[in-house]
């Protein structure tokens, strides 16, 4: 079980009715907590809401070693899947009933990598609602110590009221937690050869590190068997990367979670950086920048991230790139920055805390 490729799986999760949209946010938040149905990302990450005020959100995410890239880290652009649910809930819980929204734009600022085993928390806050655009900010905080390990702001579109939604029934039922067999992906053991030792990332530099795993010489890492994602080429300060649409990312809205594909626009930034680095380098994202253009259906087909190093100095690179659809439509724009650590290892070092690390 620990070596399969999970998104292969068959979905578990579910999604709520339609017309608990047409419930007010306190009752509908309040509703989908005490239901034991949650959406397909819930069961594959452990990423859920887990409280809500007026104007606030807090959402909890376990560092498993399911998210652990090929280094042994945490990446950057995965704790987007953890901010996306702060960051809407919170402007959720100031809108009208029937009120639906979508994430516009999503800005994360990486201040300390994220070590796995603890269960990291974001806490949203609502800065302005508005009839058409809301703005929140969220903390992620790893508890050991309450460190704030990322900050990120977001502007989501608030979109026009849905009418004609059925009336809810007068005995709401809450629905029981679906029984699955065996535990969902995140509870289980990662494969034992899903992190590139030290003595590799010292032989080869980035670019043959990745071409490495392309040729399939390399072991996948654990993020990657989880959500299928997979590198497909690169160049001299070039990178693609794809994932399929799997409805294991299916946010409570049946579309993949904003959060996810912007996962997967930074793994294609950070690998065309990665490309330029010589051996006995680490690459440490700083910051991350995306805008969202279209959904994103779960229905498998594949998604594919393109980034190219716009700007690569003695300490600092700056990518830029694009993901696409099956259909070679845009769905998100993105930029990021990273840090050269030379002589650091892969995995940053426990304690490695990026704002001084030059």
């Amino acid at each position: 079980m620990s070596g399969a490729e999970i998104w292969r799986e068959p979905v578990r999760g579910g999604y709520p009715a339609p017309w608990v949209l047409g419930l007010a946010p306190s009752e509908r938040l309040a509703l989908f907590r005490r239901s034991g149905s949650v959406p397909p990302l819930t069961h594959l990450t452990g990423a859920a809401f887990v409280g809500f005020g007026d104007g606030t959100a807090e959402a909890e995410m376990p560092a498993s070693r399911w998210l652990l890239n090929d280094a042994g880290v945490i990446g950057g652009g995965t704790l987007a899947i953890l901010a996306d649910i702060a960051f809407g809930i919170a402007v959720e819980t100031k809108l009208p009933p029937a009120t639906p929204y979508t994430t516009a734009e999503l800005s994360l600022t990486f201040l300390r990598p994220a070590r796995p085993g603890a269960m990291l928390s974001a806490h949203g806050q609502a800065i302005h609602v508005g009839r058409t655009v809301g703005l929140s900010e969220v903390f992620v905080i790893d508890p050991r110590g309450e460190t704030l390990i990322a900050h990120g702001t977001s502007r989501l579109s608030i979109l026009p009221a849905i009418e004609g939604l059925s009336e809810p029934p007068s005995d709401v039922d809450h629905d029981a937690a679906p029984e699955y067999e065996g535990p969902d992906p995140y509870l289980r053991p990662t494969p034992p050869d899903s992190i590139v030792g030290q003595e590799v990332w010292d032989e080869l530099s980035g670019r043959e590190l990745l071409e490495r795993h392309i040729r399939g010489e390399l072991p996948s890492p654990a993020i990657h068997r989880l959500t299928g994602i997979e590198p497909t080429a690169v160049g001299d300060g070039t990178a693609a990367m794809r994932m399929p649409a799997s409805e294991w990312l299916n946010s409570p809205a049946r579309r993949l979670q904003g959060g996810a594909i912007a996962m997967l626009a930074d793994m294609a930034l950070m690998s065309a950086v990665l490309s330029t680095a010589p051996a006995r380098t680490a690459v440490a994202g700083v910051d991350l920048k995306v805008n969202f253009l279209r959904p994103v259906a779960g229905d498998g087909a594949d998604l594919v991230a393109r980034a190219e190093v716009a700007h690569s100095g003695r300490t600092l690179a700056i990518a830029r790139g694009v993901v696409e659809n099956a259909e070679g439509k845009p769905v998100m724009l993105a930029t990021g920055s990273a840090m050269y650590l030379p002589d650091r290892p892969a995995n940053l070092g426990a304690e490695v805390e990026l704002a001084a690390a030059d």
